[in-house]
């Protein structure tokens, strides 16, 4: 356990699985409180579990995104339970099911645009008017690396909700900085998750391809994105306004 986030109350929405999962224990060993959100309450229930077993202080809110009243009710939660939040990494987010452009279901563009874009306008509209009169903060939204070069055939709405939350977060972060408020985005490329897997994959098929298709010649771990994450919300970046960060070895390059 080290100091480096001692005092700070973090939220990590998506944060039962995968890069949610694995930023939340970052956070919770680097000395944070951490609050884990989503839809799924056993699985949150079970990350924060483990971070407390840890020696972590964690804790845990079931809060849909999409939904306004969830997600003013999540951060009231937040700051009533824990005195607080300093720090919030919006991360949930969901891929839809892969379509060419014009074969696209309206309901699939609808869907993932409520999650990945609208779900992160929300976050930000509350955490920020809690921030903004509580001495700042610092902001973190989960973009996409797929968002700059779109190369993904069947994934047009995950890409253009990804890219405009590249732009929301530029946007707001010049609003807001003047608040105290530092607000930026990661985009990470293939990370092991079962996101980086394509259809009848399994992983020596999905390594192989991805040694040929990325520089590094592989993908990335969660703890890779974790790291820049922490990076972000810490004092070591407190330069950084309105910078989307790509973590994808090379692949935008």
């Amino acid at each position: 356990m080290s100091a480096r986030f001692e005092g700070k109350v973090a939220l990590i929405t998506g944060g039962g699985t995968n890069i949610g999962r694995r930023t939340a224990a970052a956070f919770a060993a680097a000395g944070a409180t951490v609050v884990v959100a989503g839809r799924r309450e056993e699985i949150l229930a079970e990350t924060a579990k483990d971070i407390r077993n840890a020696g972590g202080a964690a804790d845990y809110v079931v809060a849909d995104v999409t939904k306004s009243a969830d997600v003013s009710h999540l951060v009231s939660e937040v700051v009533q339970r824990h005195g607080g939040l300093h720090i919030a990494f919006n991360n949930a987010g969901t891929v839809g099911k892969p379509a060419p452009t014009a074969e696209l279901e309206e309901d699939v563009w609808a869907s993932v645009f409520a999650v990945n874009t609208t779900g992160i306008w929300l976050s930000m509209k509350y955490e920020i008017a809690h921030m903004r009169e509580h001495g700042g903060g610092v902001i973190v939204n989960c973009a996409s690396n797929i968002g700059f070069h779109g190369r993904r055939p069947g994934m047009s709405a995950y890409a253009a909700s990804k890219a405009a939350v590249s732009v929301l977060t530029r946007n707001a972060a010049r609003e807001y900085i003047g608040s105290g408020i530092r607000i930026n985005s990661v985009s990470p490329g293939g990370t092991d998750t079962p996101m980086s897997y394509r259809s009848g994959e399994d992983q020596a098929a999905r390594d192989a391809r991805v040694r040929d298709a990325v520089p590094i010649g592989r993908v990335a771990e969660t703890r890779e994105i974790a790291d820049s994450v922490l990076w972000l919300a810490s004092d070591e970046s407190s330069f950084v306004v309105g910078h989307d960060l790509v973590v994808d070895g090379g692949a935008t390059a």
